[in-house]
């Protein structure tokens, strides 16, 4: 049993402990963040298809997130 208890505390809690951050907490904060790049992601596509739309929007997301990931560490 402590086996079983030690590796779901590895795979499911350590990490979020390391960011001083609840498992939930930090899926919340992963959540947001996964939402976010799939929106620069979309706007990457768009900006590909139609290049006067969308000129900054990705670059945009990905330097507030950059600076949101900083801001942790």
């Amino acid at each position: 049993m402590a086996d079983t208890s030690s590796f779901l505390h590895k795979v499911f809690l350590a990490h979020p402990e390391t960011v001083d951050e609840t498992y939930f907490e930090h899926m919340r904060f992963a959540a947001g963040f996964a939402f976010w790049l799939s929106v620069a992601a979309s706007a990457a596509l768009i900006h590909a298809v139609v290049p006067a739309l969308c000129k900054t929007t990705a670059s945009t997301i990905l330097k507030q997130l950059h600076a949101e990931i900083e801001r942790r560490h």
